[in-house]
């Protein structure tokens, strides 16, 4: 399992993280304070550290400069989101770095393209009787191959990686067909609708009124 600390002190915040990072099926572990994340850094071997910069105790820089020689990649996520901040946050050594206030689906993609730079992104997915193995492009139902195109494919893993998460078609559209989305509903309906029927999931796939689709997970 992907393990992810969570360094946030507005305990909403990190609630929000930790819920739909779990429901992606990560392993989630928060501190509210800079000297908390320390113990648990020095305590700990964890995959990913979501870091805010603005903490009581120790700040985001002094745990950044902890955490750097372990090779754990950091990705900043902060109010501070002036140009000179994001500048100031990479060159010392942050992965990537998000403003707040940010979409859920946003982070969760950053993560997974962080943790795939690192070589630590999650491959195997598992939602009831189905396994999805992202390497070798294989799906499985009750130990049964289904086949998928590639377009499916994509749109399964997107929803996987997003489950409890309503996603807009405008997202959908852009992140699979990678292009703008132009208003056109039909393509994204008609791939959905072949995804529920080859996986059972017609219940499971819920459309959203007015906003798109969500994948409910388990838990």
């Amino acid at each position: 399992m992907t393990k992810i600390l969570i360094v946030e002190d507005e305990k909403p915040i990190a609630n929000l993280i930790d819920w739909n990072l779990s429901a992606c099926g990560y392993t989630c572990s928060r501190a509210y304070d800079g000297l908390a994340a320390a113990d648990l850094i020095q305590e700990h071997t964890y995959d990913l550290v979501l870091l805010d910069i603005m903490l009581p105790g120790a700040d985001g820089y002094e745990l950044l400069r902890q955490i750097k020689p372990t090779g754990t990649p950091v990705i900043f996520i902060t109010a501070k989101g002036s140009v000179a901040d994001r500048v100031q946050g990479l060159r010392a050594g942050a992965d990537d770095y998000l403003v707040k206030p940010f979409e859920i689906v946003e982070l969760i993609a950053r993560v997974e393209s962080v943790l795939r730079r690192a070589g630590k992104a999650q491959t195997v997915y598992t939602l009831g009787d189905v396994t999805v193995d992202v390497e070798s492009m294989q799906v499985m139902k009750a130990g049964e191959p289904v086949t998928l195109t590639r377009k499916e494919f994509d749109l399964l893993v997107l929803f996987l990686q997003n489950q409890n998460v309503a996603l807009f078609r405008e997202t959908i559209y852009e992140r699979v067909w990678e292009s703008d989305y132009m208003g056109d509903t039909r393509t994204v309906d008609l791939h959905v609708q072949r995804l529920r029927k080859k996986l059972g999931w017609q219940q499971r796939l819920c459309a959203v009124h007015k906003v798109g689709y969500r994948l409910e997970g388990d838990g």
